[in-house]
């Protein structure tokens, strides 16, 4: 343990990553998302894809923990469950082609997918029709295959649930134990594929500390009457962050 951490010490941009991890906490603080946007687009910048998605599973993993409970009553677990089966038919096709693509490759999907995400959200973008159960295993084999490929699962889960008309309290805990499997199963696969290294998972526990300290001053800030002002400024963040994020800056 004393050489991972002070192989980690020197790790180039170490102070980047755990900036993004702060600021990514804090995005998430003020609209409950956003970890995943913010950081990894910054994380690729210096890290190989296998590690900069390990890194955030572990960094994301702790915190959701207090909330599971609550989360498992309010869920939709029919949903739930659809999603999650998708996912993991996917998520390995997602992994193998992430273990083929260039560094640069992966770079470009991280940030084009976020870029994309962030147009949806600012447009409003959204299904209107009738959503069937197929259609839910079908956004969960999305979900799965980016999460693989590009440790970016969200986005076909968030707008999937920005169409459903649920109440607040489900989506949230929906979203939320989604995530959670996700993580799960992508460490899991990430192992399978003989790609888990134990200096990655500790640094992404060591980035929890200050990716929680963001999400716990995020929400403290947090005041309803100024919701748009946070959501404006959650977006400028994750832009800038996969603007960052493109290839043509190295």
């Amino acid at each position: 343990m004393p050489d991972i951490l002070s192989s980690l010490a020197s790790l180039p941009g170490l102070g980047w990553i755990a900036f993004a991890a702060f600021i990514s906490g804090l995005v998430r603080g003020f609209t409950g998302f956003g970890t995943a946007l913010v950081f990894l687009p910054v994380a690729a910048q210096f890290l190989p894809p296998f590690a900069a998605i390990l890194t955030l599973t572990f960094m994301d993993l702790l915190s959701p923990l207090p909330v599971l409970k609550p989360a498992w009553r309010d869920a939709d677990k029919a949903d739930l469950r659809r999603l999650l089966i998708g996912t993991a038919i996917t998520l390995p096709v997602g992994l193998a082609v992430l273990a083929l693509v260039p560094r640069d490759v992966f770079r470009f999907g991280v940030s084009g997918l976020a870029l994309a995400m962030l147009l949806a959200l600012i447009l409003g973008l959204r299904y209107r029709g009738v959503i069937k159960s197929a259609m839910v295993y079908a956004i969960g084999c999305a979900a799965g295959f980016l999460g693989g490929a590009v440790g970016l699962p969200g986005p076909p889960v968030i707008m999937f649930y920005m169409a459903r008309p649920l109440p607040p309290q489900v989506i949230r805990a929906n979203t939320l134990l989604y995530l959670f499997g996700y993580d799960l199963m992508i460490m899991t696969a990430i192992a399978a594929f003989g790609r888990m290294q134990l200096e990655w998972a500790v640094l992404g526990l060591l980035m929890g500390i200050p990716g929680m300290l963001g999400n716990w001053l995020g929400g403290r800030l947090f005041r309803p009457g100024l919701e748009k002002v946070y959501r404006a400024a959650a977006y400028s963040v994750i832009a800038a962050s996969a603007v960052s994020g493109l290839p043509f800056w190295s």
